[in-house]
C-alpha cells in the first residue's frame, strides 16, 4: 500500500529552505527554544532525522534533545541534507508499514507517525526562523494539520517538562499564532 507523505515532505522542505536561508554567523544566535542558539534547533531536527531512520531500521532511537548541535557539526545544511537522505532511503514500505511505540496511543505504523511528526520540522521551522530574522509564515495546511496533533500529544510533553505551558493567544489570532500559543511560542 502505498502511503501518501506529502505533508510530511512538505514540513521538512519547509525547514530545510529555512536551514539554507541562515548566514554562515548566524548559527550562534538564540532561538525561542529556552538555551538553544538556531544551530541546536537545527540540530534537533536533523537529530530527527537520524531518530526516524533508527526507528525503519528498528535500531535505537537516539536522544535528539541533548546536545543537538552534535548532530549538524560544521556545515549545518550538509549536515541536515546528508541525515535527510539517509533517511528517505531507509522508508522503505516495509519500514513505513513496520509498527513502532508512540507512548501512551500504543503501536502504531512508521507512516502514522511520521504524519503526527510533522509537527516538529514545522514548528521548529518558525523557532529557527525567529532566531534568524527570516519570514516565518508557516503552510496553513500543515498548521493545521500539526494543531491537530498538538492537541493529542502535548499532556505527556508537557507532564515530562519537554514542553512549557500553552499561552493565551491574542483575539482573532490566525491559526498559526494558536498553534504558536498552545505550544508555548510567544510571537510578536
Amino acid at each position: 500500500m502505498a502511503q501518501n507523505l506529502s505533508g510530511y515532505h512538505r514540513a521538512l522542505d519547509l525547514f530545510e529552505g529555512l536551514v539554507a536561508g541562515v548566514s554562515r554567523d548566524g548559527w550562534d544566535a538564540a532561538s525561542p527554544c529556552a538555551g538553544w542558539t538556531a544551530r541546536d534547533v537545527a540540530g534537533h531536527v536533523t537529530g530527527g532525522q537520524h531518530l526516524v531512520r533508527a526507528l525503519a531500521a528498528g535500531e535505537p532511537a537516539p536522544d535528539v534533545s541533548r546536545d543537538p548541535s552534535r548532530f549538524v557539526p560544521g556545515d549545518v545544511l550538509m549536515s541536515w541534507r546528508t541525515a535527510r537522505k539517509e533517511c528517505a532511503a531507509a522508508l522503505t514500505q516495509d519500514a513505513l508499514d513496520a509498527l513502532i511505540p508512540f507512548g501512551a496511543l500504543g503501536d502504531l505504523p512508521l507512516a502514522d507517525y511520521l504524519e503526527a511528526y510533522i509537527l516538529e520540522p514545522l514548528v521548529h521551522a518558525w523557532d529557527l526562523a525567529q532566531a534568524t530574522g527570516q519570514p516565518s509564515h508557516l503552510d496553513p495546511d500543515l498548521v493545521h494539520h500539526a494543531f491537530a496533533t498538538a492537541q493529542v500529544v502535548s499532556a505527556p510533553l508537557r507532564a515530562n517538562g519537554r514542553l512549557g505551558p500553552p499561552l493565551a493567544p491574542p483575539n482573532g489570532a490566525t491559526e498559526q499564532t494558536r498553534l504558536l500559543a498552545f505550544l508555548g511560542r510567544r510571537t510578536a
